[in-house]
């Protein structure tokens, strides 16, 4: 990354980025554009009378309320909805938690849908979680599908998406093509992720805080037909955005490999697309 790249204003990102880059004057409008990309998707399904096949994160997660608002208000069907969670928490031993855990995804996506009117929701069976004990199954239920219309996500804090976390370390190397074609996995949480991510969820309790998780991989992401980043981090994501934009493509920021796909865009808000106050490094 460059000195100009690392420093430049807000503004200045959407000219000289290496993907599509979106900015948002504030985290509302942010979410509010999430939630019109994905009801633009729906809709558009529906009016085709197909099924709608979509990654979706739970993380960020400021859209979801807005969507449950949009969906109940505007009489928008979710019946023909295929929604790919992105992954699960997994215990110490490898066992997802279970949605009452506050934690779980699950739980946290499970509650999102009881919010839509019952007759708008999506069936139960439509809704899927990487499965730590049946590991294909995502992957194939996606193949049985057709494929993706589009992935939405977030951005961690060293550049993973879903939690395909940076894999190389002094016993293990992974190419980049190797992992740009990573399957759905169990992985261990690299050290970083379960600080921050405990320090954003559970009140910085990291002794008590799940140190695996099961991912969708690289490979089904990269394959839909688009993906769309949200970044609403603030200053702790500032760094990390700057490498997504700019950084050299390598799985040490796995995000940065993304940028191969044709039809990639990330959004931020203008808090976070602030320059890091930090020296580059």
């Amino acid at each position: 990354m460059k000195t100009n790249e690392y420093n430049c204003l807000p503004d200045e990102l959407h000219g000289i980025a290496k993907t599509g880059f979106a900015l948002f004057e504030s985290k509302e409008a942010l979410y509010e554009t999430a939630v019109r990309q994905i009801l633009d998707e729906i809709e558009r399904g529906n009016a085709e009378q197909r099924p709608i096949r979509l990654i979706l994160p739970v993380g960020p997660k400021g859209q979801y309320p807005i969507l449950v608002r949009e969906v109940n208000t505007r009489r928008i069907s979710l019946k023909n909805l295929h929604a790919f969670m992105m992954d699960e928490y997994l215990d110490w031993q490898g066992r997802a938690l279970p949605p009452s855990h506050p934690l779980s995804f699950r739980g946290y996506i499970e509650g999102v849908f009881a919010e839509i009117d019952v007759e708008l929701r999506p069936p139960a069976e439509q809704i899927y979680f990487p499965d730590p004990c049946d590991i294909d199954r995502y992957s194939a239920a996606i193949a049985a599908l057709g494929g993706l219309d589009a992935c939405f996500g977030g951005i961690g804090s060293h550049g993973h998406v879903a939690f395909n976390e940076p894999p190389n370390h002094r016993l293990l190397r992974v190419s980049d093509e190797a992992f740009l074609a990573s399957l759905t996995r169990i992985v261990p949480l690299n050290a970083e992720t379960i600080v921050l991510n405990s320090i954003r969820a559970n009140g910085g309790n990291y002794g008590d805080f799940p140190t695996m998780a099961v991912t969708v991989g690289l490979a089904d992401m990269f394959a839909a037909q688009k993906i769309r980043l949200f970044c609403d981090g603030g200053a702790w994501q500032r760094y990390v955005l700057r490498m997504a934009l700019f950084g050299e493509a390598s799985s040490d920021y796995p995000v940065t490999l993304l940028r191969r796909h044709p039809d990639m865009v990330i959004h931020a808000d203008r808090v976070t697309a602030q320059p890091p106050e930090s020296p580059l490094p």
